[in-house]
């Protein structure tokens, strides 16, 4: 099942997308039982969280690429949800940065609140997933060492198109990035040093997941700078396909998305 997030005669609700023209409303106390016209629907981003935790280095090639050692565990750091954007918004670059890279990555959105679980558990937790990138201005993130600043700029956080339901093994997903039609990023989720499902037990020793929580599962090798002019996407095997277009700051846009 695909589903969004929508906006409806001032409703806010989580709908399945029945078909590339109308969406069907999942909260039954909203009332809404017909299907609804996508054209009469204001598309939000897919979820809004709490938090979203991020795992850093979760790719031997993506260390090396970077110049850094294989965490003996999990990384983990927190991106604000001020930064997330949906599917056909601008990522925008700000002007205190000279390098913004792409990070293609598989995301897992909790459905369930989990405390100390099991990765057997993991997978009853697990409301779907989404494409996303953890854009990041890498030269701050170098002078700051420390990655609040650099990973937490509005737009930083695009995740879409939907949250897919259906999927049998996120361990065994191919995972690519684009920009202008290059393919910049080409890894595959089996290659990851902690699996998806390990990683939500290993979060969920550390901080309670509620329903709604993002977390990222790290990037392949691969990353590389954004500029002003440039279409970015990030395509998941039985997923999706995020698209955003890229923007300097001076060109204008705010980038910030209704919640």
């Amino acid at each position: 099942m695909r589903v969004i997030r929508v906006k409806y005669l001032d409703k806010t609700f989580y709908a399945q997308l029945v078909d590339s023209e109308a969406v069907l409303c999942l909260n039954k106390a909203l009332g809404l039982d017909a299907p609804i016209p996508l054209s009469q629907v204001t598309l939000l981003p897919v979820v809004w969280p709490t938090k979203i935790v991020c795992v850093g280095v979760n790719y031997r090639e993506h260390a090396q690429e970077m110049d850094k050692a294989v965490p003996a565990e999990p990384l983990l750091f927190l991106k604000p949800p001020s930064a997330i954007i949906g599917n056909g918004q601008a990522i925008v670059l700000p002007g205190q940065s000279g390098q913004v890279d792409h990070e293609a990555e598989l995301a897992l959105v909790m459905g369930q609140v989990c405390r100390n679980i099991t990765p057997e558990e993991a997978p009853g937790c697990i409301f779907g997933y989404t494409c996303a990138n953890d854009v990041t201005a890498r030269d701050l993130q170098r002078r700051d060492v420390q990655f609040t600043r650099a990973k937490g700029f509005d737009t930083f956080a695009p995740l879409g198109p939907w949250i897919e339901t259906d999927v049998p093994d996120p361990a065994a997903l191919s995972v690519r990035c684009l920009v202008n039609d290059e393919v910049r990023q080409n890894g595959h989720t089996s290659t990851m040093i902690v699996k998806p499902f390990e990683l939500v037990s290993f979060i969920s020793k550390v901080m309670t997941l509620l329903p709604g929580d993002v977390v990222l599962t790290g990037t392949p090798s691969g990353v590389g700078p954004l500029r002003h002019g440039d279409e970015v996407r990030v395509e998941i095997e039985g997923v999706g396909l995020l698209i955003n277009s890229v923007e300097a700051e001076s060109a204008g846009s705010d980038g910030v998305p209704l919640q």
